[in-house]
């Protein structure tokens, strides 16, 4: 399972390394507002938008509640459509019945669609292994592909790289002649892809909903590459996490009034395609074969726990589009392909505690990201959740119990307590140098660094509460007024 990556830095060592990088960002902020002004706007067009939100939550609980009986279902209409099933419990499963279907077609070259399903399991460094060519053919992934570089958000995967860059890299890696213009870029690209979608053998995508009543898939994207990679390969392999299936077209059609207004503020995307098995007798376009690799991947893991809830994200990013911190420490700060407050949930839902290095720490837990998500999870309390469950697994920073420890000692003990407003303001005037706050300057201090490196600690007062109010001179006690007929107002 790849959904971690750069795991030789330290969480503190991504975050400084995206805290200098201004571009970064800058992109960040320009992409949430646009995405936040342009939802708002629609939300505020739209009657009975939390009616449909309620509705939502209602669809995906019933599902989750009922999956292995919709997962049956699903299958068992796909078939009959033409599709041929594989199942994948694990990551590795999948994989491995990927790598078959290749063995079994003697393939060596696909194109593919965006998916993180495939990022998840990590499909194209495993194919690229075995020798078998993979072209990602979604213009921010093929920047990636690239450039080797990783998403940094899950709708708009190359936000992190401007003009300069993008142009940089094709000419590099790929020969482009021409300048930084946007258009004349995409020109080249759709030039390059094109002679590629007519040679693949085999054609890879994702499924943004997966309908149990008819056996069918779903692919929604902005650009025709989606459709290219479902229609010129004659194999065809679609990943399906089992959390994707809704019950039938009416809740299809919930889910997509949900979807893109809360991913990029709009009321639909350029392309949605609705595909209900291969391309049958006379039909001129389509594949002749269709696999689909119906994941779990740890989601059965996540049902009937106090995370099931996360089974319902439709992933629109939502969250990470009004996300204070997610704007300051950039998708690449969190070191998983899930990064914002949805990955800081379903990560370690997904890889467990071991190597995800205080993660779910990078989080404020303001609760924009839960007001705004559309199926209504409650993201920022399965943070909280997680940040217990750390604690009662004991896999925190080991010298947090003794500092835990002794303030509980101090809050909990009078003469304790007493002495130390006595001892304390005076250690940390000397500390602040005479000064009144605890700043930069004293970011030398263990454990205290990791607060005044960037913000101050003022220092203890020498007067406690308690004493200035008992000193307090209390204002004189107003009296009530009369009415005319001498009763109290």
């Amino acid at each position: 399972m790849s959904i971690l990556y750069d795991t030789d830095k330290s969480l503190k060592e991504r975050v400084a390394a995206s805290l200098d990088d201004d571009f970064k960002h800058n992109a960040i902020k320009t992409a949430q507002e646009v995405f936040y002004v342009g939802r708002g706007k629609l939300v505020a067009e739209m009657e009975g938008w939390e009616d449909l939100r309620r509705h939502a939550v209602e669809v995906r609980n019933h599902v989750t509640e009922n999956l292995d009986y919709y997962v049956k279902k699903f299958a068992t209409n796909a078939e009959a459509n033409g599709y041929i099933m594989h199942y994948a419990p694990s990551g590795d499963d999948a994989l491995w019945e990927v790598l078959d279907i290749f063995e079994e077609h003697g393939a060596s070259y696909a194109v593919k669609s965006k998916s993180m399903m495939t990022e998840e399991v990590g499909l194209n460094e495993v194919l690229e292994e075995t020798g078998i060519k993979i072209t990602e053919t979604d213009c921010a992934e093929n920047i990636l592909q690239t450039a080797g570089s990783k998403p940094s958000h899950i709708v708009v995967p190359a936000l992190h790289f401007d003009r300069e860059a993008i142009a940089d890299i094709y000419r590099k890696k790929r020969g482009y002649e021409g300048t930084t213009v946007p258009e004349e870029i995409t020109h080249y690209l759709r030039k390059i892809l094109r002679h590629e979608f007519m040679e693949a053998e085999v054609g890879i995508r994702g499924c943004n909903f997966a309908v149990a009543e008819t056996g069918s898939v779903t692919l929604v994207t902005n650009e025709g590459n989606g459709r290219m990679v479902d229609t010129f390969p004659k194999i065809q392999i679609v990943f399906v996490g089992i959390d994707r299936i809704v019950p039938d077209l009416e809740s299809l059609d919930t889910m997509m009034a949900l979807l893109p207004r809360s991913a990029v503020g709009a009321k639909m995307t350029a392309y949605f395609s609705l595909d209900s098995g291969p391309a049958g007798p006379g039909e001129i376009d389509g594949p002749e074969e269709v696999h689909i690799i119906l994941m779990d991947n740890g989601r059965h893991t996540l049902a009937n726990t106090e995370f099931e809830d996360m089974l319902r994200c439709m992933r629109c990013g939502a969250c990470l589009n009004i996300c204070p911190v997610y704007r300051h420490i950039t998708g690449h700060g969190y070191g998983s392909i899930y990064p914002g407050p949805m990955g800081l949930v379903l990560t370690p839902g997904l890889v467990g505690y071991d190597d995800i290095d205080n993660m779910v720490f990078a989080c404020s837990l303001c609760g924009a990201c839960s007001e705004h998500c559309p199926v209504g999870i409650p993201i920022h309390d399965l943070i909280r959740e997680h940040r217990i469950k750390i604690v009662e697994e004991g896999k925190n920073h080991a010298i947090e119990v003794p500092i835990f420890k002794a303030l509980e000692l101090f809050w909990s003990n009078v003469p304790v307590y007493k002495a130390g407003m006595v001892l304390g303001p005076p250690v940390m005037k000397a500390l602040a140098g005479g000064g009144d706050a605890l700043d930069a300057s004293s970011a030398w201090i263990p454990v205290v660094k990791g607060w005044t490196s960037t913000r101050d600690f003022d220092v203890l007062s020498t007067k406690r509460f308690t004493e200035w109010f008992k000193n307090h001179e209390k204002l004189p006690t107003e009296q009530p007024k009369q009415n005319e007929e001498g009763g109290e107002q």
